[in-house]
């Protein structure tokens, strides 16, 4: 266990899913860590620019049971 906070998201749809994780992130503290689960194609192709547009840096992106892990570092 990281300690770090997860956020699953895998099943939602796009843009359903960025926007829910730009709302989880502004509920953390600057520079607090978030884990966010998504899935193949498109939302892991769309979620990561959509976090960084909003000023939160994507540290990893991690492939693992057929998703995505991102850790993503709020701006």
């Amino acid at each position: 266990m990281t300690g770090v906070p997860v956020l699953d998201l895998a099943g939602v749809p796009c843009p359903r899913n960025a926007a829910r994780a730009i709302l989880r992130l502004e509920t953390l503290d600057p520079g607090d860590l978030l884990d966010v689960i998504l899935d193949v194609g498109e939302p892991a192709a769309n979620v990561p620019p959509a976090l960084e547009a909003e000023g939160h840096a994507v540290v990893s992106s991690t492939p693992r049971d057929g998703r995505w892990i991102l850790r993503v570092r709020r701006g």
